[in-house]
């Protein structure tokens, strides 16, 4: 028996508790139901299981006082009775494995592909710190990606922490898929929040794919779960992350989507009491998704931790109406490396991905790409940036040629630059050979 056999398995024993505290329902609600004889030993956050007729719901404690403790059923309320029994799971926490690589788990650490699921050897908490700000190391080397935009005009490096803002319907799914295949690193970690239920499957094996599949952990809770399953599920996806990065590996983390964990806080935070302040939003949200994303990102360097990886991760944010002020996007903008925005315009006209290179930008630049490449990004932003201006008297035949050499020159690439942004990659080097070419001769 090899070594970690007998880890794993001394951490299945030590999960059985001997002994469990009981409480009883004093109220039952629609949304929650108060619990008698657990305030003084229960704390935020741990888990309970409710007596039902039809046997054991989850729950979670979400406020306590004095008298009594308020916990949110993980499913309907149907069936619990008053006097029913409660017991105190206790802690929260998940016991994640390199062995849960190629796998799908629910937020609690279950798997939803019906194969046994190996407990990991330690127990990590599901609301960890973020590393030491003074330890962490610099963001690292340029990835490839398989896509030319962001090999190119907007980079990625180790360690980076990239936001994707898109409405519905514009392709931020399939992005995330070719991310999840192309993009360099050892391990990826993927994020499903209150996707269709129709689409895990779709996801998993038309989008991510076999080989993107295979160094995979997809954490899922779909639209029907509760909102207590809902906000686990980016937790335990980052949970996952952060083992496999203090193993070594570098990690792929992939959230979709950072919106509905919002909401899905929205609800436990007003159904325990907390009011609304920006835009129906409790106060709480802001550090919430702050916090979650500090997580990510460089690992910390120095002589006792020589081993940490790094978590590459990015952020998709649905934002209705490409409107980057409404609160999710506001917050998150502010403490990422970069952020990118998919246009719905542009996918309508058929050009995926949809990304709008005006409005998006990689906090990893200039450092990320040489002198020479530098210039060559500044030029297809010049040239795009000109043909926008100017597009409206272009398309209705305002535009007179020769009246403004910028403009002349935009018309020119601006076709070639657009198809441009919608290739495949074989890698950095190669992308911006081919942007070279796009661009014509010169860097003025």
């Amino acid at each position: 028996m090899t070594d970690a056999t007998i880890a794993r398995l001394t951490a299945e024993i030590a999960a059985l508790a001997p002994s469990a505290s009981i409480g009883r329902i004093s109220a039952v609600g629609r949304g929650a139901v108060e619990l008698t004889g657990l305030s003084e030993i229960a704390a935020l956050g741990d888990q309970v299981w409710l007596g039902t007729r039809g046997g054991r719901l989850r729950g979670e404690i979400v406020h306590i006082d004095r008298e009594r403790a308020m916990a949110l059923p993980d499913g309907p309320a149907d069936g619990i009775r008053l006097g029913d029994k409660v017991t105190l799971q206790g802690g929260d926490g998940l016991f994640p494995d390199l062995s849960w690589q190629g796998r799908i788990i629910d937020p609690y650490g279950n798997p939803l592909d019906g194969r046994p699921l190996a407990r990991g050897p330690a127990l990590r908490p599901l609301r960890a710190p973020a590393p030491p700000a003074t330890q962490r190391k610099r963001l690292g080397a340029r990835l490839g990606t398989g896509l030319a935009v962001f090999d190119t005009l907007l980079p990625i490096v180790r360690g980076q922490r990239l936001g994707l803002f898109a409405g519905s319907g514009v392709g931020k799914s399939s992005l995330l898929g070719a991310l999840g295949r192309g993009l360099q690193a050892d391990r990826c970690v993927i994020a499903l929040v209150g996707e269709r239920g129709r689409e895990l499957r779709h996801f998993m094996e038309d989008v991510l794919g076999a080989e993107g599949m295979a160094r995979s952990v997809i954490v899922a809770a779909t639209s029907d779960q509760s909102a207590i399953a809902r906000r686990r599920c980016l937790w335990t996806a980052m949970t996952v992350a952060e083992h496999l990065r203090d193993e070594g590996h570098h990690v792929l983390f992939l959230a979709d989507s950072v919106t509905r964990f919002a909401e899905a806080h929205r609800e436990v935070a007003l159904a325990a009491g907390e009011p609304a302040s920006l835009r129906g939003y409790p106060p709480s949200t802001a550090h919430m998704v702050m916090a979650l994303a500090e997580r990510a990102g460089p690992g910390v360097e120095g002589p006792d931790c020589e081993e940490s990886g790094d978590i590459t991760a990015i952020f998709s944010v649905l934002v209705a109406g490409s409107d980057m002020e409404e609160p999710v996007a506001d917050i998150l903008r502010g403490v990422l490396d970069g952020h990118v925005v998919l246009a719905r315009e542009i996918a309508e006209r058929g050009r995926f991905p949809a990304v709008d290179l005006l409005r998006s930008t990689s906090r990893s630049l200039p450092e990320a790409a040489s002198a020479e490449e530098n210039a060559l990004i500044a030029k297809a932003r010049r040239r795009l940036g000109a043909y926008d201006r100017a597009e409206l008297m272009i398309q209705s035949g305002l535009y007179t040629a020769g009246s403004d050499p910028e403009i002349d020159a935009a018309i020119r690439v601006h076709g070639p630059l657009d198809g441009f942004l919608a290739e495949a990659s074989e890698a950095p080097e190669a992308a911006f050979r081919r942007l070279r070419t796009v661009l014509g001769p010169g860097q003025k």
